[in-house]
């Protein structure tokens, strides 16, 4: 390792990187690097990896910088989109990363981006070179790609949304009663990531009741407020609507909503129950309303704009994540660069308000308070917390996390024996979990305060879980560096949360023997006595899905089937439709 830091400092020297004060910078110490090397909430991002796929002119040859051939401009776009684009932006203006435009590269040069790029930093940049990720020629390509100029993918408007759409059953000639007798309210929805499928279980009998094409890569699965209506939404853009009631269920209507998507959801509030679905995309950044019963695209809002601090313009603020107020008649959109948390009324689309309301840049994901009047977003490169009061529709708290990176999913609330009603979120960067109070009437004096902080696992958490009938809290670790860690889950007694946590080996429960075996995301069913994990692998490997009683905490259920591949979120249609969590 000292060799390796040694050889990185006498190339700098010779390069006379070190030279130019414009990019002068303290270099980091052994101990600094190894540290980095090993934390994985510095190399998590979000890729955008469908960009990957778009077709994009080649820039012009300038003087004085260096070219690329057709096949090094594949391969950089593709590396680009896989790897970087998360954190510096698709345009590389900069997003959690620094900006990488070019004039920010063509001052640092060819020598420094070729350094940078293979050897990181302990400041967030992944040592792609030294760790094997990328080949020495790939980071040749790389540092030459940089100093060009970015060029953008293509837009998605009005025109291409209306092409995409379909409606394969129309709504007269959908049931107009459940076809079987499954209990809907007690379905899974599980996302089999690459494959581009969702598998439908029952979470009573574990039989798999359907598996349906979807987008690549489904972020996330949301419920219509009936409970009749499945919407997902993949990567690639891609929003299918599925009608649980048939038998079996299928997709009855898609669109196309953007090139790189993350968020859906529905109208939730009385009176306009399953009205209007609403998608959020990464590129372009914008967020559509749809038709809830067909997805006909019905109206576009761009999200370009200033951020909320220092009012610079941003030209793709990612719409990170969306949820429906049970308040009033609106969307709460999360804008991730500009740090605007929008209320979107959807009461008149054709006169459409919009409530910006200023909280904290690189909002991520979050969740309501167990009222469900507050909605609590991580701001995770910001290391915060940002508390909405949907009811009088303002923010009521900035909240310092006490860890690295929040990533809470929507979190998860419990009763504190000592604070009362409270919110818990994990980190990817490091162990800790922190307790927020929820409760500023019969708790005031805890109210949106870090009441508690818990130490788990590892870094690399994505995900808190409980539910009302539980009285644990699980934590997974499915991106820490450390085998043993990301294939179990750290599981609380809430009576006893200073007692420390109790490991879960659900990796070895499952029964595989190969791969990481990532353990993530757990889900409750409808009655709160089982919680299921993920047992995420390669896939070319087998996977599984694990079930353990929450009362013993031992493994109830193994979960295999042919075409269970790359198993990640699961959502159940009861807690997703009422927000349990």
């Amino acid at each position: 390792m000292r060799r390796r830091h040694s050889a990185l400092l006498a190339f700098l020297l010779a390069t006379s990187m070190l030279a130019a004060p414009a990019f002068a910078q303290k270099l980091p110490t052994p101990e600094e690097l190894k540290a980095h090397e090993t934390t994985p909430g510095k190399r998590y991002e979000p890729s955008l990896d469908v960009l990957r796929e778009q077709e994009m002119k080649k820039p012009g040859v300038e003087e004085g910088i260096p070219t690329l051939t057709d096949e090094e401009w594949a391969i950089a776009n593709t590396i680009y989109f896989e790897r970087c684009a998360g954190c510096h932006g698709t345009l590389r203006k900069g997003a959690t990363g620094k900006p990488l435009t070019p004039d920010v590269t063509r001052e640092k040069g060819y020598e420094y981006l070729k350094a940078f790029i293979t050897y990181g930093s302990p400041a967030g940049m992944p040592n792609w070179g030294t760790s094997g990720e990328l080949t020495e020629r790939e980071v040749d390509i790389m540092a030459r790609y940089l100093l060009n100029e970015p060029v953008a993918p293509p837009e998605w408007g009005m025109k291409e949304m209306r092409d995409s759409w379909k409606v394969l059953v129309p709504v007269d000639q959908r049931p107009t009663k459940p076809m079987h007798d499954i209990d809907i309210d007690n379905l899974f929805s599980v996302t089999l990531r690459d494959i581009g499928e969702v598998a439908l279980i029952d979470g009573n009998t574990y039989e798999v009741v359907a598996r349906i094409k979807t987008g690549y890569a489904v972020h996330i699965s949301r419920f219509s407020k009936s409970g009749r209506y499945l919407y997902t939404v993949g990567r690639d853009g891609l929003i299918n609507l599925i009608d649980l009631w048939m038998n079996p269920p299928q997709t009855v209507a898609q669109v196309k909503i953007g090139i790189e998507a993350r968020s859906v959801d529905s109208s939730k509030f009385e009176g306009w129950e399953d009205r209007y679905a609403i998608a959020g995309a990464y590129w372009p950044p914008h967020y559509v309303i749809l038709d809830g019963l067909t997805l006909e695209p019905l109206r576009i809002e761009s999200t370009r704009g200033y951020t909320y601090d220092t009012e610079e313009y941003h030209p793709e603020p990612r719409v990170a994540s969306i949820v429906s107020s049970h308040w009033g008649p609106e969307f709460v959109v999360n804008v991730k660069e500009t740090g605007h948390i929008l209320l979107v009324d959807y009461s008149d689309i054709n006169a459409l308000k919009v409530t910006k309301i200023e909280s904290e840049r690189f909002l991520h994901d979050g969740g309501f308070d167990s009222t469900k009047r507050y909605f609590l977003v991580a701001a995770n490169a910001r290391n915060r917390i940002a508390v909405v009061d949907l009811k009088e529709r303002r923010l009521v708290a900035l909240i310092d996390s006490r860890g690295d990176r929040p990533h809470p999913g929507r979190g998860a609330n419990f009763v504190h024996p000592k604070y009362g009603p409270v919110w818990a979120t994990s980190h990817l960067g490091d162990e800790t979990i922190t307790i927020i109070g929820t409760d500023p009437e019969g708790h005031p004096e805890y109210a949106w305060k870090v009441v508690q902080t818990l130490e788990g696992q590892g870094g690399g958490s994505l995900f808190v879980k409980t539910h009302p009938n539980s009285r644990h809290l699980y934590v997974d670790t499915p991106l820490n560096p450390e085998p043993e860690i990301s294939s179990s889950v750290a599981v609380f007694d809430i009576d006893n949360l200073e007692a420390g946590y109790e490991v879960l080996p659900i990796g070895e429960w499952s029964g595989i023997a190969e791969g990481q075996r990532r353990v993530v995301h757990g889900e409750f069913n409808k009655q709160g006595t089982e919680i299921w994990f993920s047992v995420w692998n390669a896939k070319n490997q087998e996977s599984a899905i694990v079930v353990v009683d929450d009362r013993t905490l031992k493994p109830k259920k193994v979960i295999k089937f042919d075409g269970l591949i790359t198993p990640t979120g699961k959502f159940n249609v009861y807690n997703t439709r009422f927000d349990i969590y």
